[in-house]
């Protein structure tokens, strides 16, 4: 891989959803891994600068480390796709869709992959009347956020208006989720098409299974578990769903995938694809590639390597 070939890379970071500060731990990360490999690569934050200048300064790519909206939810890919530049991660269209965890759902059992009952709420009436439905616990969370922000674990009808409540400040699109009690499990995926390829899978247990955006990301008494551990043949069948799940959106580049697993039946349940990926130092996609001998910087560079446009324009 010739790094001087990737020209001049902008480090998408920060950016102005909720998830900012994880946004700049990542992106950081990634910056120093880029340059130590000899990239000409450089930090970039949208919500202090316009994209515009990454054209007029010559950026010849981007590398997106933004989280949440504004960053992984299509809208800067569309920007990107204005501007010509690739960009790693999938494009406009599998960003939008994959960050509206109810259109995700809707594509799956569309395919016939399986993910938690589930309703769309519009209050704290249609809360309760989910929760009836769905049983306890229940999850209650933001349509379009990510890192568990503004999730509850709902445990009695009388927590229904204080979840939906936190859930709406964060965006007015609410869900309820029937909660799968089990093993918590995530699964990177690198590549496109036929050629994407699932990592490791990599076993999450957390502090009375609370796997919140603390323990996501600052404490240090989260369990990541690589090999899995799990019983004989689980991890190539969470692999191979895990595939299904990223094709079906359409996904390219890289992205993770959150899966349950029953803890009774042993069936596994879809919960969300995210398609950037946290790269701080307890993320979990980097930690999975290590388990196949790849370095951070080496994912770092195959991760650039594979910055494209949904809509390349033929060169003259």
């Amino acid at each position: 891989m010739d790094v001087q070939q990737m020209g001049k890379v902008a480090v998408l970071m920060g950016g102005r959803s909720a998830e900012r500060e994880v946004s700049l731990m990542s992106g950081t990360g990634v910056l120093a891994a880029l340059r130590s490999q000899g990239v000409d690569a450089h930090p970039f934050d949208p919500a202090e600068r316009d994209l515009v200048e990454l054209k007029r300064e010559g950026f010849a790519r981007c590398f997106i480390t933004l989280h949440g909206r504004f960053g992984e939810d299509g809208t800067v890919q569309g920007a990107l796709e204005l501007l010509g530049i690739p960009y790693t991660g999938p494009g406009v269209m599998a960003s939008a869709v994959a960050m509206d965890k109810l259109m995700t759902k809707r594509i799956w059992i569309a395919e016939g992959l399986p993910t938690p009952a589930w309703r769309h709420v519009h209050s704290a009436a249609e809360t309760r009347a989910a929760f009836d439905a769905l049983g306890t616990p229940m999850i209650v969370k933001p349509v379009r956020e990510g890192s568990t922000i503004g999730l509850t674990k709902v445990l009695s009808a009388d927590q229904c208006e204080a979840a939906y409540a936190l859930a709406a400040q964060q965006d007015p699109m609410v869900m309820c989720e029937q909660f799968i009690a089990g093993d918590e499990v995530t699964c990177p995926v690198l590549g496109a098409g036929a050629q994407a390829q699932a990592l490791p899978v990599i076993r999450i247990v957390a502090p009375g299974g609370n796997y919140d955006y603390e323990h996501k990301y600052f404490a240090d008494d989260t369990q990541y578990l690589v090999p899995c551990g799990l019983p004989e043949g689980e991890e190539p069948t969470i692999q191979a769903l895990v595939l299904k799940a990223f094709r079906s959106l359409d996904c390219r580049g890289w992205a993770r995938a959150d899966v349950m697993i029953d803890a009774q039946t042993r069936q596994p349940y879809l919960l969300e694809i995210n398609t950037s990926p946290g790269m701080t130092s307890h993320s979990l996609v980097p930690m999975s590639a290590r388990a196949t001998g790849l370095s951070y910087e080496d994912l770092c560079l195959r991760v650039l390597a594979s910055a494209a446009l949904d809509n390349a324009m033929p060169t003259t």
